[in-house]
């Protein structure tokens, strides 16, 4: 798939207030600080379309951008990021489950995962509710050029263990890298092949 543009629509804590219409929309999310917005800007082009910054928790609302005019990539805030508190963690939480229970142009939700760390049970914890809940999502694997290859072969093996505990078959794996665009054509070509599923009869 090629970009031809991502534009900025609206950002809020309502999913009442989202775009209308029924352009599908495939959201982005993980623990604070995985590297979402780099690899956001990554995937459309765009060196400023996410705010990236280097305080984990910076995205605290649902922020829409509109890509090729075809479809809508959801930037969704970071979950689990300890210091803003019970009540903090908790909003955003709201935020969250509402966006992925209530939305239904949902298309598909891409967790994101920190390739240098062994599984950990937040994620785990979050995926098997999207599980659950019935929630299409895949699993994207970040920051892989921070580590060796071995080593990130040994981390996803741990992890494809781990799922396979409780699941029977495992989402799409991805790895990514943003600072050498590593997995942007898979990730896009995905994305174009669900498209083009939904338009079938």
């Amino acid at each position: 798939m090629e970009i031809k543009s991502a534009k900025f629509v609206i950002s809020n804590t309502d999913i009442e207030k989202c775009p209308q219409g029924r352009l599908p929309e495939y959201a982005f999310t993980g623990r604070s600080n995985v590297g979402k917005s780099s690899l956001i800007n990554m995937l459309t082009n765009h060196k400023q379309l996410a705010m990236t910054s280097q305080k984990p928790g910076k995205t605290q609302l649902i922020n829409h951008f509109i890509i090729n005019d075809e479809w809508y990539l959801v930037d969704l805030p970071g979950y689990g990021y300890a210091q803003r508190g019970k009540k903090g963690r908790e909003n955003i939480r709201t935020i969250i489950e509402n966006y992925i229970l209530e939305r239904e142009q949902l298309t598909n939700l891409f967790v994101l995962i920190d390739c240098r760390h062994e599984p950990q049970k937040i994620d785990l914890e979050f995926m098997e509710w999207l599980g659950e809940c019935d929630i299409p999502f895949s699993i994207i694997f970040t920051k892989t050029d921070k580590i060796s290859k071995s080593k990130l072969a040994e981390n996803m093996t741990a992890y494809r263990e781990k799922l396979y505990e409780t699941w029977e078959e495992l989402p799409p794996l991805f790895v990514s890298s943003s600072e050498n665009k590593e997995g942007r054509d898979e990730i896009l070509d995905y994305i174009s092949d669900v498209n083009a599923s939904l338009l079938l009869p």
